[in-house]
């Protein structure tokens, strides 16, 4: 379970992220994390969040925006807001680390999200753990996204028909493993 001050490392790829705000602190309004990544490139793929805006606030370092079919680098002291069904993708493009505070509003269960991917990518499932798992997680998060180079009708047809089957075959959207709590 996600808690203010909880600190996540991937062990392969030394980033981390902590909660300075969780949803359950907020009751819901946002979900706050400071992440520092070491990694580069895309950790997930290119998609938006139907529900929720997301705002980057560059610490330290250079993180890369992909947006509107464009690429964009913030420096430390820049900001963006990227708004609810925008396709979208952030990730370090650098030889050097990039910290930053990520603040999704409203929060629902998007910290469940990340410490899940977190799990899913040190357990070496990395980007999401593939389109399977991506289709659970659609399905049985209040924290609804989906892939931006996908129809999103051939997406909400595969998550309503393959969801409950993976679900037989053991795969979550929220892990016990990850947060105490299955879903």
């Amino acid at each position: 379970m996600p808690t203010k001050g909880q600190l996540l490392t991937n062990p392969i790829t030394d980033d981390t992220y902590e909660y300075l705000e969780t949803s359950k602190d907020s009751e819901g309004a946002r979900v706050v994390i400071k992440a520092t990544v070491k990694s580069q490139g895309q950790l997930v793929p290119n998609h938006l969040h139907t529900l929720q805006d997301e705002t980057f606030e560059i610490v330290d370092g250079r993180l890369t925006i992909w947006a509107d079919g464009a690429t964009r680098v913030l420096s430390a002291g820049e900001r963006i807001t990227l708004p609810r069904n925008k396709a979208h993708n952030h990730y370090n493009g650098h030889s050097m680390p990039v910290t930053y505070i990520h603040t999704v509003a409203p929060g629902l269960d998007f910290d469940y999200l990340i410490e899940n991917l977190v799990g899913l990518a040190a357990d070496g499932k990395s980007g999401g753990g593939g389109l399977v798992q991506q289709l659970v997680t659609l399905r049985y998060l209040d924290s609804k996204s989906f892939l931006s180079d996908m129809p999103l009708a051939v997406q909400k047809a595969l998550m309503v028909a393959v969801a409950p089957i993976a679900r037989l075959f053991g795969y979550r959207a929220i892990y016990k493993k990850y947060s105490g709590m299955e879903k």
